[in-house]
């Protein structure tokens, strides 16, 4: 076990599923039919990896009035169906989990719900549960790093020997708030060419678009990492 790191904690949406896409379309689709008109790629640039609950604040401020009481009612059921059709765990992620050696746990800003159809569908839940944690738990969502240092907290290590993998902005913000390590991983469909750059902009401290290099890369690291060196 790498002396540097006790707990490997995992983004969902993106990270462990290959989600971003199909999430965007779901709730662009489920916002324009109640009166806030946006695309799919809008969506994935205002939203992504933050909460829907900071997403429906913001929504919320510029319609000048609530959206409807069951709108996560009408958006989980629209994930929930094209999470049924469409929805597969990131490649090799299985066999990247089979090869770390450290605990592992989940912290997602999607909410308990969300994430028991996508990592059931996607046969990763059982994998995880009960470590699953989720912005709903928290105060603050990404990028603060309260669900981070709560998650460490419920595994109980310190967050300075912790690494996240993240996929958005907000998240490896947020980790790095935290005081934690951050990979940027960009191999989810949605990750478009320079978005590895823009994570290490955001302050990944190394890149990778393949699972199978992550039990590599814990490895390597370990002792080289520090809050502000790039690998």
């Amino acid at each position: 076990m790498n002396p540097n790191f006790d707990l490997v904690i995992f983004d969902c949406d993106g990270v462990l599923v290959d989600s971003e896409v199909i999430s965007c379309r779901a709730h662009a689709e489920i916002l324009s039919r109640h009166g806030y008109p946006i695309t799919s790629e809008q969506v994935f640039h205002r939203f992504l990896g933050r909460s829907t609950r900071q997403a429906n604040l913001e929504v919320e401020a510029e319609l000048g009035r609530a959206l409807p009481d069951d709108f996560h009612l009408q958006l989980r059921d629209e994930l929930h169906r094209t999470f049924e059709a469409d929805l597969e765990a990131i490649p090799h992620i299985h066999s990247a989990l089979d090869a770390i050696t450290q605990p592992v746990c989940v912290a997602s800003s999607g909410s308990h719900q969300r994430m028991q159809i996508s990592l059931g569908r996607t046969r990763l839940y059982d994998r995880f549960a009960p470590n699953i944690f989720s912005a709903s738990q928290v105060s603050n969502g990404k990028p603060a790093p309260d669900l981070f240092l709560f998650a460490a907290g419920q595994m109980n290590v310190a967050p300075e020997r912790c690494v996240v993998i993240e996929d958005s902005v907000p998240g490896v913000t947020a980790g790095r708030a935290a005081g934690m390590t951050v990979f940027g991983f960009h191999g989810g469909s949605h990750c478009q060419p320079g978005y590895a750059e823009m994570l290490r902009a955001a302050g990944a401290i190394a890149t990778f678009d393949d699972m199978r290099q992550l039990p590599g890369l814990i490895e390597k690291i370990g002792v080289k990492a520090t809050p502000n060196r790039a690998v």
